[in-house]
């Protein structure tokens, strides 16, 4: 089982910068990829970005060269930095942690965090 905690939305101007937090606990060693994804009203969840164990970065076209996903081991804790801020990044941004265990992969969410960019 693996617990996430997220932190860090709110509200900022468009150009503005956010970075959200999202720390893991529990079977962190089984953790293969982490991510964030988000949820606008009347829409579907889309991946913003993701980072793998061994550090391989992606994103989705909408956020490259904005958003920066990192992470710190020690902590346990993956970021996501974005910059230059638009209206229509406003969603809830959810947490993702994706456990390997035996060969099976096994999707765990955080509760979500708001993200609203005023224009």
């Amino acid at each position: 089982q693996v617990q996430l905690v997220e932190s860090g939305g709110g509200l900022v101007q468009a150009g503005g910068s956010l970075r959200l937090s999202c720390a893991a606990s529990g079977s962190i060693f089984s953790i293969n990829a982490m991510g964030w994804y988000r949820q606008a009203p009347g829409k579907q969840r889309e991946l913003v970005s993701a980072i793998t164990s061994g550090g391989s970065t992606n994103y989705a076209d909408s956020v490259k060269g904005r958003f920066t996903i990192s992470r710190d081991n020690a902590k346990n804790t993956v970021y996501l930095q974005m910059n230059s801020l638009k209206p229509e990044d406003t969603a809830v941004y959810y947490c993702n942690a994706v456990e390997l265990l035996l060969g099976d992969e096994y999707d765990y969410w955080g509760q979500g965090t708001q993200v609203t960019v005023s224009s």
